[in-house]
């Protein structure tokens, strides 16, 4: 009997072409991470439960459901606190490795959006790779407890040494730099080049503004980089105290001056600030009576405490803010001509926040960091219809009344992602009806070929400002994600961020 070639059997064999092999490689790759992850689910374009696999399925109970038919058919939120799942579908980005922690534990997680033969989102897929991570990756926890260890240690010297650096106890020294004043649209850049030329000088400086628009930190800033930063920040809101009491907070009060009074007597502002910077906010709501004072002081140098016959030598530097229209006050006889153009000299006008919409997203995310720091949470992540919404508003309480919408509407909210209905139900509750979604305005370009006669330097800096802004829009304001997708560091970023050329 012949022998029987063993070649000539029939064996299975890959596809020829390469759409047959794509379908295959799928196919096994979906069977492989149903059968070694600890569980997946599979959710539509519109973020509803439409499938489940047996691994998933334990942790139902645990997500307060006790039957798979209570779980299908519901969006991803409701059922699964703290998913990060909208996001991939409103991006069309994959989330690799994530940790995802709720009532049902800790778990490392993968999120994949689903696309279509156009390539257009339908779905995505959810993969559940370790539970316990605690356990299963202790090697790479501790390591990274390691470096955060270490990182916090940095961050308490770096303070210490900034602490040092500035001089003076925790409340006479500056708490912000330019690097503080968060936003890289043009009146955002503009604003920080004026306050940079003016911390150069020793003039007096008037910041005007509405309120919330971020006139102290500006005037800590100017502090900070000028050449009184080893010397006090003495700060004083003109309005926040009564008439009666303001010449005795501002030149201090001679030992016995009268009944009650301190018998060691009592420091003014002026004399706190002296060898630093005073800043007067809200100047414009100061009374007349001790307007002539005030301009004596600044021109004099020198200060007459009350109940004191002894003028007191003061080396200061003044700046001042508000909120009012101080020519129009001047004009109406309610605050002295005189020593307005002594205040007058170095006026910086801080933009509202309607002027710079550009700079929403990156002023949400660092409001976000700062909520999430104190509160111990994650910070917000806002959908991209919610960061529309608030490019939208007039904001008539500009960064302070940002700040407000978006802390109620993370206290309010059970997922960490926000979306345009929870700010619209928060601006609504607040006596505010939400105007419509916009997109972020852009200033016009000038004519191609005027804009080619320029120093090159000068072009490439502008292409460089334009690239930060596009990735930033990208990326919804996310910094880390920026500086990947330039090819920068993050520091890079935040360098190019505060010192636009």
């Amino acid at each position: 009997m012949p022998l029987t070639d063993t070649t000539d059997r029939a064996s299975p064999a890959l596809p020829l072409d390469g759409q047959s092999i794509l379908e295959l490689a799928a196919r096994s790759m979906f069977q492989l991470f149903s059968s070694v992850s600890q569980g997946m689910f599979l959710v539509d374009r519109g973020g509803r439960i439409v499938w489940v696999n047996e691994g998933y399925q334990r942790f139902l109970p645990d997500l307060g459901f006790s039957s798979l038919d209570q779980f299908v058919g519901r969006t991803v939120e409701e059922v699964i606190p703290n998913t990060q799942m909208r996001r991939v579908l409103e991006t069309g980005q994959p989330v690799l490795i994530d940790l995802l922690t709720n009532k049902a534990g800790t778990f490392v997680v993968s999120r994949i959006p689903l696309r279509d033969e156009a390539g257009e989102v339908i779905g995505a897929i959810g993969i559940v790779l370790f539970d316990h991570p605690e356990t299963t990756l202790q090697p790479l926890i501790s390591k990274f407890a390691r470096l955060q260890r270490d990182l916090d240690d940095a961050r308490r010297e770096l303070a210490s040494q900034r602490s040092r650096t500035l001089g003076g106890d925790g409340e006479r020294r500056a708490k912000y730099t330019f690097a503080s004043f968060i936003g890289s649209s043009p009146a955002a850049a503009e604003v920080k080049r004026q306050a940079r030329r003016a911390a150069q000088s020793s003039s007096p400086v008037l910041l005007l503004g509405e309120t919330g628009t971020g006139k102290e930190l500006l005037a800590h800033a100017i502090h900070a980089a000028s050449s009184r930063a080893a010397g006090p920040f003495v700060s004083v809101n003109i309005a926040a105290v009564p008439d009666t009491l303001l010449e005795a907070e501002f030149f201090g009060v001679a030992p016995g001056a009268y009944t009650g009074a301190d018998r060691k007597g009592r420091d003014g502002k002026f004399k706190l600030a002296h060898g630093g910077t005073l800043f007067l906010d809200e100047i414009g709501d100061m009374p007349q009576s001790l307007q002539a004072k005030l301009l004596r002081a600044l021109q004099e140098g020198e200060i007459e405490p009350l109940g004191s016959n002894k003028l007191v030598p003061v080396d200061i530097r003044v700046v001042a803010a508000t909120s009012r229209d101080l020519a129009g006050l001047v004009r109406e006889g309610k605050f002295r001509e005189d020593l307005f153009y002594r205040l007058h000299v170095l006026p910086v006008r801080v933009p509202a926040l309607r002027e710079r919409r550009s700079d929403i997203p990156a002023l949400v995310e660092a409001l976000g960091e700062d909520l999430a720091l104190r509160s111990g949470t994650a910070p917000p992540e806002l959908l991209p219809d919610a960061l529309a919404l608030l490019a939208g508003q007039p904001w008539r309480g500009n960064i302070r009344e940002l700040r407000n919408v978006l802390e109620q509407a993370v206290m309010r909210s059970d997922s960490q992602s926000i979306d345009a209905a929870q700010l619209e139900r928060v601006l609504r509750e607040a006596g505010v009806e939400p105007a419509a979604p916009v997109a972020a305005v852009h200033a016009p370009e000038p004519d191609d070929e005027q804009r080619l006669l320029r120093p090159l330097a000068e072009q490439v800096a502008e292409l460089e400002r334009k690239a930060i802004a596009a990735a930033l829009k990208a990326h919804g304001g996310n910094k880390l994600a920026t500086a990947r997708q330039l090819g920068i560091s993050r520091a890079t970023l935040y360098e190019r961020l505060e010192n636009p050329v």
